[in-house]
Formats: structure tokens, C-alpha cells, sequence
């Protein structure tokens, strides 16, 4: 099996379809954290419990919230922000991530490929979010 970081093809349809608001306010967003078995990429569609990592500490099935979005565009680039995410007191390994929207049947916006197996050991499980700049937001769109 194998995580590849991507936004989710179905994704982008969607954005077309008006499925998702970015907005504050707007759609809830998710992010739910995988093992090494699990299989997504581009092709990823929804949210998915297979190969999803156990409940521990603050985390359990479905991942946690993702607060303080924000939109926002310059030189042609739309980004989208989240504030870093935490699940405190967890004994966890995780290979990547699903950020999905759970107003919209659960479906998938991007895979998250941590480059190799994170782990925390009764302690916390930080998900730290990349500058909310053009060239690095961890949503862009051109």
C-alpha cells in the first residue's frame, strides 16, 4: 500500500459543483491520520476508516476538527489556512492524512503524506500546518 500527497481529483470537480466553503463559518473540516497500510492518493474520494489509526488519547475514528480557516488569493494563487492540530495523550504512528469535509458526505480534499511513520508515545500528536503564503498554503489553487 502507499499514501501520495495530492488534492483529491473528486475534489476539484467539486469545488466546481459548489460542494465545499472554505469560508469561516463554512464547511467543517476534518482530518483523520492513517498507517502505512493505507491506500490514498489522488484517487481518494471519501473518508475512510481502513487503515485508519486506533483510538488513543484525544483522537478517535473520524479525526479531529480543523479550526480557524481561512481563505485567501494573491498573484493568481487561491490558499486556504488551518490552525496547527493537536490529539493529546496518544500512543499513535501515523503515515499521512485525509483532510475531508464532513458537511459533505465525507468527502476527501487532499492526502497528506508525512514522508515516513510519526510517532508518539503518550504524549502529543502535533499536525503543524505550512505558512498560509502563496507558495507554500497547504491548499493551492492556479
Amino acid at each position: 500500500m502507499a499514501i501520495s500527497q495530492a488534492v483529491c481529483n473528486s475534489f476539484k470537480k467539486e469545488l466546481l459543483d459548489g460542494a465545499h466553503d472554505f469560508d469561516t463559518g463554512g464547511g467543517t473540516f476534518k482530518l483523520a491520520m492513517y498507517t502505512s497500510a493505507a491506500n490514498l492518493s489522488a484517487a481518494t474520494t471519501t473518508y475512510t476508516t481502513t487503515s485508519e489509526v486506533g483510538d488513543s488519547g484525544a483522537y478517535a475514528a473520524g479525526g479531529g476538527v480543523l479550526q480557524s480557516q481561512q481563505t485567501s488569493v494573491a498573484s493568481g494563487v487561491a490558499i486556504v489556512d488551518f490552525a496547527n492540530l493537536s490529539f493529546t495523550g496518544v500512543t499513535i504512528t501515523a503515515r499521512g492524512a485525509v483532510i475531508y469535509n464532513s458537511n459533505a458526505n465525507k468527502q476527501a480534499v487532499a492526502v497528506l503524506d508525512f514522508g515516513s511513520d510519526k510517532t508518539a508515545t503518550s504524549g502529543t500528536f502535533t499536525i503543524q500546518f505550512p505558512s498560509f503564503t502563496t507558495s507554500a498554503a497547504i491548499l493551492r489553487i492556479s
